[in-house]
């Protein structure tokens, strides 16, 4: 009866199911657990709508992980028995025969840090690793530049009665008038203008014009004299190797040209003689060698050497205490 019975209740479930609608849908699984009603009181009822269920064909996470390890497993190269893994991003690793090896430095060498050069004074200057620098040079020796002269200025006016004459010993001036009469307050104060000029005519002109004046001036070039200090100043501080040789032969000649000219020239060392005090040195240094400058005369220390004891020599008692006031390393020849 029971087994007829539970046959009976299975044919009915079957003509229920069988009855039943093909549209129907069928019962929800049961969850292993459901919470309960009271962990879920605060929670806020979700609304109806789509699933946020993540669709199937969607990677997950841990897919991706696996996928990034094996690409970089596969990125290894294994290369002389160096294993040598490229990071994405990173440029294309190169042979390894390119690569330099790296250097292992000693033991107890200490890796020197690039010094860096600022001024004194500076709060810089107090930091590590800086080095002051030195202060700049004074340029005594550096040349300066030259100014318009007024030889020249009355060469292109033509004040002045010379030509040029060619001969077969070289240039030399045609004077149109005699030499004696020409006014020596005015004409040699201009030609000792000219001893600043480097360009031809001029420089020729006015050294050439100052010797023929020398010679043949005789009592007029004392008078002249203070009159000849600025432009010989003037020369001087040039600084120039070329016009200081010509100016120091135009000195020398100038006082052996006539009597109480080298006395009259000691008032005037302080204009004349600081200049001299800074090439008093400037000798050159050939070595073994030959130089041909003692024959020409233009060795600046030489010179230099030459025209001071010209000066003690016809400057009376008081030029050699006046010479060794402005230039302390000059030696009295007088005592030799």
């Amino acid at each position: 009866m029971a087994a007829a019975a539970a046959g009976g209740g299975g044919e009915r479930e079957g003509g229920a199911r069988a009855h039943a609608p093909a549209s129907a849908a069928p019962a929800a699984r049961e969850l292993p657990f459901q919470p309960s009603a009271r962990a879920t009181a605060g929670r806020p009822a979700r609304a109806a709508g789509p699933s946020r269920r993540r669709p199937t064909h969607a990677p997950r996470r841990g897919g991706r992980m696996v996928l990034w390890s094996v690409f970089c497993l596969l990125s290894v190269v294994d290369a002389g028995g160096e294993m040598v893994v490229e990071k994405a991003g990173s440029s294309p690793s190169k042979p390894v025969g390119d690569r330099s090896p790296q250097q292992q430095e000693p033991l107890g060498h200490v890796k020197k840090t690039k010094q860096q050069v600022c001024d004194g004074f500076t709060i810089k200057a107090m930091m590590k690793n800086t080095v002051v620098r030195g202060p700049p040079l004074a340029g005594a020796f550096k040349e300066r530049p030259t100014k318009p002269t007024a030889f020249r200025k009355f060469y292109e006016r033509g004040d002045f009665p010379i030509a040029l004459e060619h001969d077969t010993k070289g240039n030399k001036i045609n004077w149109k008038v005699e030499i004696e009469k020409l006014d020596y307050h005015y004409y040699l104060p201009l030609f000792f203008d000219g001893l600043c000029e480097m360009t031809f005519p001029y420089d020729f002109f006015a050294r050439q014009g100052i010797h023929d004046m020398l010679e043949h001036g005789g009592n007029k070039i004392l008078p002249v004299i203070p009159e000849l200090i600025i432009p010989i100043k003037n020369a001087l501080s040039l600084r120039n190797r070329q016009v200081i040789c010509i100016t120091l032969k135009v000195l020398q000649h100038l006082v052996l040209s006539a009597d109480m000219v080298g006395e009259a020239l000691v008032p005037y060392y302080r204009q004349i003689l600081p200049v001299l005090n800074i090439f008093k040195n400037m000798n050159v240094n050939s070595g073994d060698g030959i130089d041909y400058s003692q024959q020409k005369r233009e060795n600046v220390g030489d010179l230099i050497q030459e025209t001071l004891e010209i000066f003690e020599r016809y400057g009376g008692e008081t030029a050699s205490i006046n010479i060794k006031y402005m230039i302390p390393t000059y030696e009295s020849c007088m005592l030799k």
